[in-house]
């Protein structure tokens, strides 16, 4: 891929972003993932990829003004008219289409290509370890979404059958159960590597923020007439 060609994409990519947990930065650790992952693998189409990394969240922005929408449809298609605009090849802009379109942890197909897989994982390490626990934070921020919601003793739920969103209850749902879902044995690594530093995370803010109910609570109760 030339300079010209990358700066296209990168340009196109940049223009797409509004959310900061899903922004540039986020789109270049996926690219540099997917980089670090394709040197173990063998017969990458690495322009396929590189293209599908810049564009694999440039319908994000539809999916934050209505969250019905799946981002990852939404921003194939757009990946795909875009390239297609810009003169690249129908075999080219369809492969790219592809990997974006099946990059998504809920996903109705799995990645086929191994363009595909390779930027199923990229991105799956950018929601793993403590990155993941941070930009999940970020995210649940912006959105209004709690830390915690409250279980039936009175006491912050750890996350686990919750119906209601909170970082807690992204946790359980959706953040520790990543590791088991790699394509790639280099993502499988990479990610394996970061899993101890989330988990030990997750249980001291639990801890935190139960502890002022299990000692607190009780004080005042005795301090009110």
């Amino acid at each position: 891929m030339t300079r010209e060609t990358y700066g296209l994409l990168n340009e196109y990519m940049i223009s797409q972003m509004d959310d900061a947990a899903h922004d540039r930065e986020h789109v270049l650790r996926v690219l540099y993932n997917a980089m670090d992952i394709a040197s173990y693998e063998n017969d990458v189409d690495i322009d396929v990829l590189i293209a599908a990394c810049l564009l694999h969240d440039v319908g994000r922005r539809e999916q934050f003004a209505d969250p019905s929408v799946c981002h990852a449809a939404v921003g194939a298609g757009k990946a795909y008219d875009f390239l297609k605009s810009h003169g690249f090849s129908e075999e080219f802009a369809s492969h790219v289409r592809d990997c974006v379109r099946t990059h998504r942890y809920r996903r109705a197909r799995p990645p086929e290509s191994v363009e595909a897989k390779i930027l199923f994982d990229a991105d799956k390490l950018d929601a793993v370890g403590v990155m993941g626990v941070a930009r999940t934070l970020n995210y649940k921020g912006q959105v209004g979404d709690p830390l915690y919601n409250m279980g039936p003793d009175g006491i912050p739920s750890d996350g686990v059958g919750d119906t209601v969103n909170s970082f807690f209850h992204e946790y359980k749902f959706k953040l520790e159960r990543l590791y088991d879902g790699f394509y790639t044995k280099r993502g499988r690594e990479l990610a394996l590597s970061r899993k101890k530093a989330a988990e030990e995370f997750y249980f001291a803010l639990l801890a935190e923020c139960r502890e002022p109910y299990e000692l607190g609570r009780e004080i005042l109760e005795n301090k009110l007439d």
